[in-house]
């Protein structure tokens, strides 16, 4: 994966293609490992940020209809295919991503922020 020249995975396009390829072809077969870093942005920001955009570009693939994607793919049902993948494109990932969230009893959104503020002031800053 290539990150920014800063180390924050971001949930875009190439992360959502590698997650796709994870869950597609054998997510048994892969140890996924996150590097998070930037001088400018809060480290710990950026951990929760990065692994929380490679959560949801997995859950994103995993939500999506594999057997019939596939099935469309080797019946050269381009069409059909393109028709489907657009639409899942409005599916509510969010929402999926935010009872995830609630099952886990963890922020969603950025509501993890107030939670980072707490730990700097207690802890992050007793070891300076």
């Amino acid at each position: 994966v290539r990150w920014d020249s800063d180390h924050v995975v971001f949930f875009d396009d190439e992360l959502q293609a590698i997650a796709h390829e994870i869950i597609y072809n054998g997510a048994d077969k892969v140890h996924i490992g996150l590097d998070y870093f930037d001088a400018t942005i809060n480290r710990i920001i950026a951990w929760v940020v990065g692994t929380r955009n490679m959560q949801k570009a997995l859950l994103k693939a995993l939500l999506e209809p594999a057997a019939k994607l596939k099935e469309m793919e080797k019946n050269f049902d381009n069409g059909r295919k393109m028709a489907l993948i657009e639409e899942l494109k409005m599916f509510p990932l969010g929402a999926v991503y935010d009872y995830f969230c609630e099952q886990q009893s963890v922020p969603s959104g950025i509501d993890f922020i107030p939670e980072i503020d707490q730990y700097e002031k207690t802890v992050l800053s007793a070891r300076k």
